[in-house]
């Protein structure tokens, strides 16, 4: 698992949105993501994380332990 993997992942579902993804340890799978998009609007925090945590549910599943998550709307 890798920082470029997930960031791919995420374009796909959020296109417009603005992503930072880093990695929290160097072993491929403690990582943290900020990301902004327009799919949030009208949406709980909760909510937000739960689209974030869908689109990486394949991830979630297997290689990916930790993912330390800031969401916002892009306006």
């Amino acid at each position: 698992m890798n920082i470029s993997e997930i960031k791919d992942r995420l374009v796909e579902v959020f296109p417009d949105a603005i992503i930072d993804v880093g990695a929290l340890k160097n072993d491929g799978r403690h990582f943290y993501c900020k990301i902004s998009a327009k799919e949030f609007d009208g949406l709980s925090k909760v909510q937000q994380h739960q689209l974030v945590y869908k689109a990486l549910e394949n991830y979630m599943d297997k290689d990916l332990h930790a993912l330390a998550l800031q969401t916002s709307v892009l306006k």
